[in-house]
This record gives structure tokens, sequence and C-alpha cells, in this order.
């Protein structure tokens, strides 16, 4: 919201300057955000006279003039066709800064003629939209004096400030309303200017209605004939720039002005245009308008509209329609003063896409006081402009001017806030700011039908102690409070969080994706639940809830990719849906390995493989806490991993805390990402907590004894898994036994059909004394007999 400073003495008399008026805003609440001067910015650009222009002696276009100003003559190269001697014009000398074109000037030379500055045209000077030659300064009474400042001679000495206006504070979307808060606030004197009604000299002839009470509760109209359309006053005009809207014509201007002036959007029909009753209804299927920004929109049955009997004329309290618009040939105008949902004028916005001012207020909460006199304001601007003659005013449905009433003790101010103040005072502020006040030993405040924020006593409290200022709140020290405990870690976070550490310490960058992706994307990866369809997706590409982190970061990967990155290692924490119940949320951490680096001279880069994931998904599953010496790998997983290259990790067939493997690719065909890609996905909510809901360390037990390693060749089926092996092995001794690794796999030549050799290494670690051959003679047999047990291996 902006306005200038002497729109707003219009309605606060006041000496205040330009700081104090800034200083008191933000005081009471609204927040400045800036201040536009034009005069500071325009301070170096000062009258110049031009006494000669002569052609340039290399160029057709360009004229060399010599320009009278405050510092003497000054020579200018200037291409401007209107450039000729005898002009007063609007000269920037070197160094300034010229905003319409982002530059300061320096000395130039043009076509070897040295140049000492510029004259300006108003779109260099952001002053206009002419820039077809420079500025012609008035030369009415002898002219401007050369070395007056710019500013000065086109009255721009009028700071524009620009506000927040916060979603409760819809009154001060008028300047009326910022006035009203700084007169509270003791900074000036309030002028009321309540309208003196216009009498109507024939009776409205154009049937209006309102056939929704709860989308337009009322529909105030009158006609005025016999206009003469055309630009507004200059007064009007300059308010409008000020403020960065476009003047258009008189009978525009003037509704545009009020909905900055009053908060009070009003519209205007060209009466000729219009055929029988005109209504605000509801949208009707198939119907359509041609609006006044040049598109047209499809009206929809929850959408306000003004139609008459034969067409749509516009959406009600978001924009008119082009076709009754008012152009300079409009004689009999109607105006529209009226109310709208602020719900349903919302969703018409966002369905449409159409911002304008009108919106901006009916869905923030237009005052219904104003109705009649925003019409009455309208009606005196219109016959002062383009002259005429008004009717009476009609009102279609019914305006509730009630007054909320909230009961108010003046002890709560300084029981809320520590502020104190006496009754008188208290009232004081109420008053000056529009509330009715009756004492008692509980006051009753009727609140302005403007304030939809005020409902309650705090309200009245937060509207008393703006006003006397947030900075006379007392200071007080607060007691030492004892010492807080430390907040216990939810294990889903502490998953979360250790899992995060190990992969980034691995080498893995965390990515941070959207909840959606792509519904045909996850027909690649299982298809998603109906109910997990966005029904106002923020892109076509994000129209479902996400299954799977998955999808998203093979995307990454193939933008990467495609910008030469040459390898990519991306996980992330997040959550996965499969459907839309509560429950239906899962928490994942999902990770993706593509591409194998940069040659060295080694020579051992590789694209990641299965293997690669599962170590992975390994690394992360222990970090986030899982017993990861009691898994089992299944080598079984989804149609998205590749067969025979997929896995998962469990504590059985039915607790699968992780999935593993390389994307099939025709999932990576279908998804445009060069492969091969491997992928691990973890379910951090499926991980158990520790027996008795504490996690500890175990014991070092470190022993001082060395330990005693021994291989062996185990001959087993070679559909048997090795993992299988490895546990009954760590199985024959848990006392003895520290470790068991896989070091070797063989098939073929040598050995019977369907089966392989495993080489295995067990460590044995003695703990109070040195093994015999005798004790490691006995593990071996358990060994042996283990592994005979568990999938009938032989030693070789």
């Amino acid at each position: 919201m902006k306005f200038s400073i002497s729109w707003l003495k219009d309605h606060l008399d006041t000496d205040a300057s330009l700081d104090e008026i800034t200083d008191a805003m933000v005081r009471v609440g609204l927040e400045v955000e800036e201040v536009l001067d034009p005069a500071a910015t325009l301070a170096p650009i000062t009258v110049g006279y031009v006494r000669e222009a002569a052609p340039h002696p290399d160029a057709d276009k360009l004229r060399v003039c010599t320009v009278e100003t405050r510092d003497g003559d000054r020579q200018i190269v200037c291409g401007a066709p209107n450039a000729r001697a005898g002009i007063r014009v609007a000269f920037a000398p070197v160094g300034t800064y010229v905003p319409g074109i982002d530059t300061t000037l320096t000395k130039a030379k043009i076509r070897g003629v040295e140049s000492f500055g510029m004259l300006c045209s108003s779109r260099e000077l952001e002053l206009g939209d002419e820039h077809d030659g420079i500025m012609e300064l008035p030369e009415d009474e002898g002219g401007a004096e050369v070395g007056t400042p710019i500013a000065d001679v086109l009255g721009l000495d009028d700071p524009v400030i620009d506000f927040e206006v916060t979603p409760n504070r819809p009154d001060t979307n008028g300047v009326d309303g910022v006035a009203r808060d700084l007169a509270a606030a003791g900074l000036g004197t309030l002028r009321t200017r309540v309208p003196e009604p216009v009498p109507g000299s024939f009776a409205q002839p154009i049937p209006v209605e309102t056939e929704d009470a709860e989308a337009c509760p009322a529909f105030a109209s009158r006609l005025i004939r016999g206009v003469t359309n055309g630009p507004s006053p200059d007064w009007l005009q300059a308010r409008l720039r000020a403020v960065g809207l476009r003047p258009i014509n008189a009978l525009v201007d003037v509704t545009n002005y009020l909905s900055y002036d009053r908060a009070r959007p009003l519209h205007v029909y060209d009466a000729a245009k219009l055929s029988g009753t005109v209504r605000a209804r509801l949208g009707r299927e198939g119907e359509e308008l041609a609006a006044l920004d040049g598109k047209t929109y499809a009206v929809t049955p929850d959408m306000t509209v003004i139609a008459d009997d034969a067409r749509v004329l516009g959406l009600g309290g978001v924009m008119g329609g082009e076709h009754s618009g008012c152009t300079e040939a409009t004689t009999d105008v109607l105006i529209e003063s009226a109310l709208f949902d602020p719900l349903r004028t919302a969703r018409t916005g966002r369905a449409t896409g159409i911002t304008s001012d009108a919106r901006y207020r009916f869905e923030r909460g237009v005052d219904p006081a104003g109705v009649l006199p925003g019409i009455e304001l309208a009606t005196r601007m219109i016959l002062d402009a383009c002259g005429g003659e008004a009717s009476e005013v009609v009102v279609a449905g019914a305006l509730d001017l009630a007054r909320r009433e909230v009961a108010y003790r003046p002890a709560e101010l300084e029981r809320l806030t520590g502020l104190g103040m006496d009754e008188d005072g208290q009232e004081a502020i109420l008053t000056a700011l529009g509330f009715g006040v009756e004492r008692g030993v509980s006051w009753t405040v009727s609140v302005p039908t403007s304030r939809p924020d005020i409902a309650l006593a705090a309200d009245i409290v937060e509207e008393v102690a703006r006003i006397r200022g947030l900075d006379a709140l007392p200071a007080a020290v607060l007691p030492p409070l004892e010492a807080v405990p430390r907040a216990k870690v939810a294990p889903l976070v502490r998953r979360g969080r250790a899992a995060r550490a190990a992969l980034a310490h691995a080498g893995y960058l965390e990515a941070v994706t959207w909840a959606f992706t792509d519904g045909e994307a996850t027909e690649l990866f299982g298809g998603t639940a109906p109910g997990l369809r966005l029904a106002n997706p923020i892109s076509a590409d994000l129209d479902v809830m996400r299954p799977s982190a998955l999808p998203n970061l093979l995307m990454a990967v193939r933008r990467n990719a495609a910008r030469g990155a040459e390898a990519v290692r991306l996980f992330e924490v997040g959550g996965a849906y499969e459907g839309d119940a509560p429950e239906g949320q899962k928490a994942v951490l999902v990770g993706v390995l593509w591409g194998a680096g940069p040659r060295d001279w080694r020579g051992e880069t590789r694209a990641p493989s299965v293997f690669d994931a599962k170590a992975h998904a390994l690394l992360a599953l222990e970090a986030a806490g899982a017993p990861t010496a009691n898994l089992q790998t299944i080598a079984d997983g989804p149609d998205h991993y590749h067969p025979g290259r997929v896995g998962a990790l469990g504590l059985g067939p039915k607790k699968i805390l992780a999935r593993f493997g390389e994307v099939h690719p025709r999932v990576l065909a279908a998804m445009d990402v060069p492969g091969p890609v491997a992928a691990f996905e973890l379910y951090l909510d499926a991980i158990p907590e520790p027996k008795g809901g504490t996690r500890t360390k175990p014991a070092l037990g470190a022993s001082d004894l060395q330990p005693v390693s021994r291989d062996f060749a185990f001959l087993a089926d070679a559909d048997r898994p090795a993992e299988k092996l490895l546990r009954a092995v760590r199985g024959a001794d848990k006392q003895l036994i520290a470790d068991v690794r896989l070091f070797d796999v063989y098939e073929g030549e040598g050995l019977p059909a369907g089966q392989r050799s495993l080489g295995v290494e067990v460590v044995l670690q003695p703990k109070d004394r040195t093994l015999t051959d005798e004790d490691i003679e006995a593990v071996s047999a358990k060994v042996i007999a283990q592994a005979q047990k568990a999938v009938g291996a032989t030693v070789r």
C-alpha cells in the first residue's frame, strides 16, 4: 500500500516531518517498507537553457548543444529530435544517476565530440512514458530559473510511503485508515470528511438485484447521465502516478482513487451497453467473461458474477468486463458500490489468476459502512470532473451495519502488558480509533465495522498498547530459571541424524526435494494410491505425493549428468506416502550412486554396483542403530530394480529394514537417466528400538592376547546364500569367534556341477589364556559341523 504525504494530509492535519510520520507508523504497527522521495532522487537534475544547437559534424541525427546551467555553459551531444535552441530542459551533469536507464553519467566522447552530461526525457527520469524527445519545461511567466532543481519545477517534493498491510488490518488499505491510526497516536488531528449526499434528480432506471445474499449481501447503484468522459484532473493523475497507477480516464481514475483513499473498491459501467436487469449472482457452466485485462476467463458456479440479461459483465470483487467498460464515448454511467464474500472472492482470484486492487481489498474484508459514502464520494467526483446529472441511489440486498460489542475491563491492560494507563487515557485512544465506549464496572466497547480483527478483550488491550507505544512497555528482568533438562530426542529424529552423518562422511551430498513427484514416473515404481493425487498441484510434473524419494533423486541425477557431472552421490531423508491416512506416511532414507568419477593414473574407476548399494545401506543402518549383526540378506525386491541385482536387508522376510540394488534399465530409459544407477532405500521407522528403551555402547572387551586366524574352503551348492554359511560359522563358538569374513568365491573347472568354493576366514580372539592346538582344532571342528548342518557344506 502506497500513499504520498500530501495525500495523507488530506485526512490528517499535521506538521510532522517525514521521519516523524514513518516512525509513528512503525510504532503503531504499520510496517514501513520503503520511502520514495523523488526530490531526493532527482536532486542533481536541474533546469538548463539551450542557447545553441548546432548539427554534429559527423552524425546527421545528433546535435551539439550549448546548455546554460547553474555551473556555467556545458557542451551536450543530444540525439533527441526536439533538441533546439531556446528551450528549457532537464539537465543531468556528469556524475548523476539517471534512474530510467540505471546509469551514472560520465564524461563521454560521442562520434568524436565531447559531451558533459545529458538532456533527459520523461521516461529516463521515470516521470512518464514519453521518450521520443527530451523534456521541455514550461516557459510561462518567464520560465523556470536556470539551476532550479527539476523536482521543484514539476512539484515532485511529495515523498511516497510504501508500507506492508497485514491481513488483519483491511482498514489500512485506505489512506483514511492510516490517518486515523496516526491521529490516535497524537501525530495530528483527523479530518473527518463525511461526504454530503448528492440529491438524486430522477429515479434510477436500471433494475439491479442481488440473487445470493451470501455471495453479494448488498449492491448500491446510481446512474449519472450526460457525462463527458476524458482525462481526469491533473491532481488526480498525479496522485495515481505517485502510487504506481496509470491514469486511464476520469471515470476509471475516480474508482481507482477511492480504492486507495477510502479502501472502497467501486466499478463503473457504460449504461448504454447494459441489457435489462443487472444482477449479482453465481456463475453458470459455459459462461465466459472477456475481462478488462484483455483475457477471456471461464466462469464456474462457485464464482460471484455481475451479469445483465445478455451476458456476464464482471467477476464480483475481482475485475470488470471489457464489453461494459467506459470509454471517451460514454455518456451515461452506472456506478456500483457493493459487498462481496471475501472467501469466494479469494477463490475466484486464485482460480483465474487475476490480481487486482479490488480483489486485494475484498478478499481481506471491506467495511460495509463504506458502501453508501463510497458511492456519494464517487458521484461528487464524477460530477466535478465530467459533469452530468445523478439519479437516486438504490440498494439491492441489505447492509448489516450492526457493531460487535466486546466486554472489557481497563485493568486488563496492566495485567496483560504491565503498561499502566488511567481509564480516561484508554477511552481517549479507543474513541480516536473509532470505537464506542460505554463505561461501567466492565466497559462495553463497540467495534467499528471496519475492524473485523477485533473480537476479544485481549484485542482491545492490543489496540491501546500499540497506540500508546510498545516501546513504553516496562522492562523487567526475568527470574533465573532452573537448569532446563536436555530435551530427549525422538528415536526417528536420532536415527535420521546419525544416518545423515554416516553418509556425509562416505562422500554423499544431502538433497531436499519436493514431497510431490511426477504421477507418470510413479507408474514405474508401482504406482500410487488414488487418494495421493493432488487436486491443485504447484506444477504439472508434481501432481502426486511421492511413494518414495527415489524418483526425485533419479531426476536429480539426470539434471547433474546433463550438466557434466562425472559422479553423483545423493541421499535424502524424508517422507514416503503409501496412502492418505496418517499411518500411510513412512520415514525413509534413500540414496543413489551414479558415475565412475574422473579418470586417474591408477585406472581403478568403475561404475557403482549392487554391492556398493548394499555396503552403503549397511553403513547407514548401523549408524541408525539397526542390529546389523542379525540382519539377513534376502535376494528379492521390487520391479524397479534389476532382476538378480537386487536385495533386501531385514530381520526376516516380514521385517524388512532396507532394500538395495541396481535400478532397472527400463526405468532409467523411461526417465532419461544414464545408467547404471545403484540405489538403496532404508525404512527408518521399521528399525527396532533396543530392549529397555536405551542404547549404550557395549563393553570394549579388548584382550591383551594375540588373535588367531584360520582359513576354510567350503564346497557348497551354488544356489545356497553365502550369508547363511557365514551366519552358521559365526555361531559355532560365540566366545572365541570374533569375526568371520568371506574372502574368495570360485566356480568352474575342477568343481562338481552346481557347486562353488567359498573361502572363509575365521578370527579367534582368546580372552584369558593363549589358545593351544587342541583348542583351535576343537573350534575348527565346530565350524565344519555348523557349515555342514546349515547349508550342507563340506571342506574341500
